[in-house]
């Protein structure tokens, strides 16, 4: 009886112990759990400010990529090109911009490759092993040693050169013309190229369709859409959308009938705004082509018209909406396929139509028959290729569209092409002069890498040319860019970057494209120098529309430079000028030399911002490098220079 006794009063004690034990248990966990979540919410992983309320249907697009499937035959990297390479070390098939980018340092060099073409070749081909016919794919190594292809950067360099012979004959066909600039091929004829290049070509705008022009900036500029729309706040986002949107939509409404009353009349007369969807998206459109072919034009209206319809392709806000405000943008290639006119970009007549008459080193002579010439070849196109859907006017208008993007090149992808010329002429890349050495030591003059002559020589060279092939595609990445930005399943996220609230949103159409941009410029550089990360999509280039935006500062950099640079011829023709030049630098030539050391030591040395993720030798750290040069352009001696030749700013300003 006692040991039945003590044995059941143990029972209790027992259990009571367990008990406690879990209830500790639990309370330490959670005292864990919320260290855990403090210390995440205090580090900089998670940002406070992640979006303005919980319950918004904007979804966070920063999912990993190796969550979704890979397709059979598609790059194991990227997963949405079809694979060309196969890797004999990976045992993994690439596209060749995702080998090339891998492969391009480190031992991952040393791999070896095979077209995925001659890997299917050889495994169709029956192979003898032991006496015995088997298929080459039960056997890894069994392919000759002839049959395999060198390393993938000595491979990729030949590919590169074949596909490229047709592309730099034609380029050199466009360029023996009078020796005008024209823009480069990238297709095996010219008609084939142009009908490429026509496609991201926008048509220039019509007399009546500026006037709507006018009042979509006028009701743009009155408008406080991102004032009301990016901001903490916990109202419901959608509605707030939506009755901004409908804000902009009437006060549009009104402009119209007040400039035009019976067209008002005969739009918004007891009409609702789905009625007019048509129209909206019209006017919509306007400013988005308008804004392509002139960069330097609605400077803040873009931004806030490229938001406003960013949240109007959000599926609840478009419900609530009962119509959409976006169409696609009107090309030269679009409007001659509606209107049977696609032959026009076959003749080669189009070449001379559109080409870009450059006036240096020419007599006034040579200018007017190229004008000639020029006019005649318009004429020409517009008598022969009329038809009853399509005008004579409308297809000048189309050549217009296409000397509209030659003109853009001049402006913005030449100025590249000058700097390179500076670069090769004053400066090589195994010779240094005394006092015009490039290299550049991390720490010191505010340099954030260190690079000798010529490692820097080569880096500024490629970097340029980099700039330029960026610049040369720029209108094919603007198009990309707005369907990134106005894709209904991309939708972004509201994030404080360290720049106040951005919309954080994926490119993947815009990155595409750069990646095949930085594989074309590393392919024709012997070497890369620095790192090849690009930036979309996060804190540093948080959307498509900043991207753009970035690289539209390219030419404003660089013009305002070469501008100073060739005005210096000026300063002989005036004797005191000419006396301050040789006094204090010695001379024009090498007043121009001290310009162009500087600019090519501090505008390309990994400076402007406070990490090397932020800057450093990145693709968007180069230029992030040459805009903190601009900042500090006050503080050089050489500047009185800038001043005197009528430097007024980087900011895309005009000249005196």
């Amino acid at each position: 009886m006692p040991i039945k006794k003590t044995g059941a009063m143990l029972t209790p004690v027992r259990f009571l112990n367990c008990r406690a034990t879990g209830f500790i248990m639990t309370a330490q966990a959670d005292v864990e759990t919320k260290r855990t979540q403090l210390a995440e919410i205090l580090s900089d992983r998670v940002s406070i400010m992640e979006t303005d309320e919980p319950d918004e249907p904007i979804q966070d697009q920063e999912t990993p990529q190796d969550m979704s499937p890979l397709q059979e035959g598609f790059c194991v990297e990227c997963k949405d090109q079809e694979s060309t390479l196969f890797c004999e070390q990976c045992l993994e098939d690439f596209c060749e911009v995702c080998h090339s980018m891998i492969h391009r340092t480190g031992t991952r060099k040393k791999h070896t490759s095979k077209r995925l073409k001659d890997v299917a070749s050889a495994a169709a081909a029956p192979t003898t092993v032991n006496g015995n016919e088997a298929a080459n794919a039960s056997v890894p190594n069994s392919a000759p040693a002839s049959a395999r292809e060198t390393p993938e950067p000595e491979s990729a360099g030949a590919s590169s050169e074949e596909s490229e012979k047709p592309t730099m004959e034609v380029e050199q066909q466009a360029r023996n013309i009078n020796g005008t600039t024209i823009i480069s091929s990238g297709g095996q004829s010219f008609g084939d190229w142009m009908s490429e290049r026509a496609k991201y070509i926008p048509l220039r705008l019509s007399l009546e369709e500026r006037k709507y022009l006018r009042l979509l900036e006028a009701a743009i500029t009155v408008s406080e859409y991102t004032d009301k729309i990016d901001i903490i706040s916990y109202t419901n986002k959608s509605k707030r959308i939506v009755n901004q949107i409908r804000d902009l939509c009437a006060i549009l409404s009104g402009l119209v009938v007040a400039c035009d009353y019976k067209l008002g009349q005969e739009l918004f007369a007891e009409r609702q705004f789905a009625e007019n969807e048509a129209f909206f998206q019209t006017v919509f459109e306007i400013g988005r082509r308008h804004k392509i072919v002139n960069p330097e034009k609605m400077r803040s209206a873009y931004g806030k018209l490229m938001y406003m319809l960013q949240d109007s392709v959000i599926p609840e806000v478009q419900d609530m909406l009962s119509f959409s405000c976006v169409r696609p943008i009107k090309t030269v290639y679009s409007f001659l396929e509606e209107f049977d006119g696609l032959r026009i970009l076959q003749d080669n007549a189009v070449l001379v139509a559109t080409k870009e008459i450059i006036p240096d080193g020419k007599t006034r002579y040579q200018i007017q028959t190229e004008i000639k010439q020029k006019e005649n070849a318009i004429e020409q196109l517009s008598r022969k290729y009329t038809n009853r859907m399509l005008s004579s006017e409308s297809i000048r208008n189309c050549l217009y569209s296409i000397g509209d993007n030659h003109a853009y090149l001049r402006g913005n992808r030449d100025p590249c092409d000058k700097m390179l010329k500076y670069l090769t002429t004053y400066f090589h890349p195994n010779k240094i002069e005394p006092n015009y050495s490039l290299s550049i030591t991390s720490g010191r003059a505010g340099h954030r890498l260190s690079h000798d002559h010529e490692t820097q020589y080569a880096y500024v060279n490629q970097t340029l040319n980099l700039w330029r092939e960026i610049l040369h595609e720029m209108f094919m990445l603007w198009s990309l860019a707005d369907r990134d930005l106005l894709e209904t399943s991309n939708l972004y996220r509201l994030r404080d970057t360290g720049q106040g609230l951005n919309r954080v949103q994926a490119c993947p159409s815009v990155g595409r494209e750069m990646h095949r941009i930085l594989h074309r410029a590393q392919q024709k550089a012997k070497y890369w120098v620095g790192s090849s990360v690009i930036h979309l999509g996060d804190r540093n280039v948080p959307n498509a529309l900043m991207f753009i935006d970035k690289y539209n500062q390219v030419s404003r950099i660089l013009n305002p430079t070469i501008l100073c640079l060739e005005k210096l011829e000026d300063f002989a023709k005036n004797p005191g000028l000419q006396r301050y030049l040789d006094e204090t630098f010695g001379g024009i030539d090498k007043c121009r030399k001290d310009i162009l050391a500087d600019f090519f030591r501090s505008a390309f040395d990994g400076s402007g911002a406070d990490n090397f993720f932020d800057a450093g030798s990145c693709i968007d750290g180069r230029l992030t490098s040459a805009w903190n040069w601009c900042s500090q352009i006050e503080k050089k001696p050489y500047f009185p220079v800038f001043l005197l030749t009528g430097f007024v700013g980087f900011d895309g300003g005009s000249w005196n």
